[in-house]
């Protein structure tokens, strides 16, 4: 608490702090008030009860103190909040794109990585893309976070001002692996970053490797031969499958019509044993050449 990690934390844990000081005194107030007229007021020193019609006084204490504090706590919340709307013009501009389950950050040159690379002390602008479902990208180190809506062109903004590394997790419940739907914010010198953002050589990995991994599509298939939330795509080449299509279970063989039909219509053949609708079509995501890289690294899945 009381960080510097963010630009936006001194607003937000200074309301935090007020509010949460408020509450505790009059819980211990109001705790101590009841204790008192209980023992001060009890049966045995006044064996009957008299009531008090009116006091203006008190009438108007309850009312204006309560006013008062509520006006505290609104200045507060929104002197910590209003900053966070006011987007600037200028800023490292990233698109964060989310999809069940796993987070890809974009750069305004052509690089992907899993995490979010940003240089310290530099207004990053993040463009909030969803690929599926809602999901809400949250950085509590920095306080911050926002819900990321297909269709809706959200926005988020932060200055990093100390170097380290933060977590990012998805604060909306978006299917079985929500939980697992981490990455992180590293925060670097501006000398440092700058050499990493120039840096567009690729390690050395099979390109189709690359589609699934900037697609998510290893976030629901493993390549261990693990059972997660898709079947694994380990040693699936060239083997027969058990599928449900149109309600009715038939065998396939996995070769490149069956996996250009799962990449397309996801829905279309279904493996036995698992859930249909939990992947999107990627018609208009993925590419007839990066299905053919997909279709070449599964070969090598032995």
């Amino acid at each position: 608490m009381f960080s510097n990690a963010s630009n936006f934390v001194q607003g937000v844990d200074t309301s935090f702090a007020i509010i949460l000081g408020a509450s505790l005194f009059f819980l211990v107030g109001i705790t101590g008030v009841m204790v008192y007229f209980v023992v001060r007021y009890n049966k045995n020193k006044h064996p009957e009860a008299q009531d008090v019609h009116e006091n203006k006084k008190l009438e108007i204490t309850w009312t204006v103190i309560p006013t008062i504090l509520v006006l505290v706590m609104f200045y507060f919340g929104w002197t910590g909040y209003e900053p966070m709307r006011k987007i600037p013009e200028e800023g490292i501009k990233v698109k964060a794109h989310a999809q069940m389950w796993s987070w890809q950050f974009e750069y305004e040159n052509g690089k992907y990585s899993d995490t979010l690379v940003v240089p310290k002390d530099e207004a990053v602008i993040l463009d909030l893309i969803s690929r599926d479902v809602v999901h809400s990208l949250y950085i509590p180190a920095f306080r911050i976070k926002e819900d990321v809506v297909p269709g809706v062109n959200n926005k988020m903004w932060f200055i990093g001002q100390e170097l380290g590394k933060y977590n990012i997790f998805c604060a909306e419940f978006c299917g079985d692996l929500h939980s697992k739907m981490l990455s992180s914010v590293h925060v670097i010198a501006p000398e440092e970053y700058n050499v990493w953002y120039n840096d567009t050589t690729q390690p050395e990995i099979h390109p189709g490797l690359v589609v699934l991994k900037k697609n998510a599509c290893v976030s629901c298939h493993s390549l261990d031969g693990t059972r997660i939330v898709g079947p694994s795509f380990k040693g699936i080449w060239g083997h027969e499958v058990e599928v449900i299509t149109n309600g009715e279970e038939r065998t396939v063989m996995v070769d490149e019509d069956y996996v250009k039909r799962s990449i397309y219509d996801p829905n279309a053949d279904v493996v036995k044993g698992f859930n249909p609708g939990l992947m999107i079509p990627y018609q208009n995501l993925v590419t007839e050449e990066e299905v053919n890289e997909i279709i070449d690294y599964l070969k090598t899945l032995k």
